[in-house]
């Protein structure tokens, strides 16, 4: 089953099933951090840095960790 690519602009609203402990581990993270900043914000980077590091692996010939 393939999916299109959303439009510039839209947003896929989904769910996420995480250990207690991982929330607690994210929500020390975003309070360790200066301001305020929302899960989904947190968890928003914290993917977009994992693109960028698969890239950056995949380009260097290495194979990405899990």
């Amino acid at each position: 089953m393939t999916r299109a690519e959303p439009k510039r602009g839209e947003r896929i609203r989904q769910n996420i099933r995480l250990d207690k402990n991982l929330w607690d581990r994210i929500d020390q993270a975003r309070d360790e951090r200066p301001g305020s900043i929302s899960r989904n914000t947190w968890i928003t980077e914290a993917v977009l840095e994992k693109l960028e590091r698969d890239v950056a692996n995949a380009r260097a010939g290495r194979v990405a960790n899990a």
